[in-house]
């Protein structure tokens, strides 16, 4: 699934690439990805690009107009820029990957695209961000809060901390992959409860976070948006790395499935050397 970086990375390559261009029409191939009808489809023909951002890992494409195409990609969602497209008809509803394509005068263009059956790509053009509940939600930028904001979201609920963080609602922007890797730089466990940690902990998660999530904007941003993935994937630690060796101690990584996801972690970095329990209701290792 697309995080902050990756989102931030595909926002900044449309900064460069489309904005200043008008679209010469929107088309919607999925039906079922397009969660609006007000403003409709049509509504953006015409319209200047004028500004690409994100909110958490909410893709914003900003028209002029003050009318916004806000994208999350879910689990198998990206977005492919197109030089030119092979032809000028409109896409067929239903037929393949495509969910919405975006056209632009100089025949560029970008396609909304998910792969699989579990169609989760869900698309709005909306007069304000805030319409859309998911970004009407959100709690503060993982990235941009500072040290009190950041600590006092973490305080706001009690539970696991790798689920804590990973919450939108109490940080934006964080998801499977990052939280494994920001909580192995912060050497702490993943079911290390929230509501116990430390000042100098929650320092320390603080830290990493900004650490691991910045270092990860500066190796995507620049990068087109066919080159994400593998990028994402290259500077992993931990996760999707189970069996292989941790590149701090060289301890085996492990990892702990659940039902539709799964963790990984290093035992000496994170856990006191004791590996976790590899069942949903795992018991604490603090």
């Amino acid at each position: 699934m697309p995080e902050l970086p990756e989102v931030e990375a595909l926002a900044a390559y449309l900064r460069d690439r489309a904005v200043g261009h008008r679209v010469q029409r929107l088309e919607v191939s999925a039906i079922s990805a397009l969660k609006t009808y007000d403003p409709p489809p049509s509504a953006v023909a015409g319209k200047e690009i004028t500004g690409a951002g994100r909110h958490g890992k909410f893709l914003d494409i900003a028209f002029e107009g003050d009318v916004h195409l806000i994208v999350h990609l879910s689990r198998a969602g990206w977005l492919h820029y197109r030089d030119s497209f092979p032809s000028a008809a409109p896409l067929k509803p239903g037929k393949g990957p495509i969910a919405v394509r975006v056209r632009l005068d100089d025949g560029s263009g970008f396609d909304l695209t998910e792969a699989g059956t579990q169609k989760r790509l869900a698309a709005y053009l909306v007069t304000d961000p805030a319409l859309v509940p998911g970004v009407a939600k959100l709690g503060p930028d993982a990235l941009t809060a500072d040290e009190a904001t950041f600590a006092a979201a973490v305080r706001s609920r009690r539970g696991q901390l790798k689920g804590i963080i990973k919450d939108q609602s109490v940080l934006a922007g964080i998801g499977n992959a990052y939280s494994d890797e920001i909580l192995h730089a912060a050497k702490l466990s993943p079911f290390a409860m929230s509501d116990r940690l430390t000042d100098a902990q929650l320092a320390t998660l603080y830290e990493m976070t900004q650490t691991v999530l910045n270092d990860a904007v500066g190796r995507s941003v620049g990068q087109k948006a066919a080159e994400l993935k593998g990028e994402k994937r290259s500077g992993m630690k931990v996760h999707a790395r189970t069996g292989l060796p941790c590149p701090v101690c060289g301890d085996t990584v492990r990892e702990v499935s659940f039902a539709d996801s799964s963790l990984q972690y290093c035992p000496t970095c994170q856990t006191g050397g004791k590996p976790l329990a590899d069942r949903r209701l795992s018991r604490l290792v603090r």
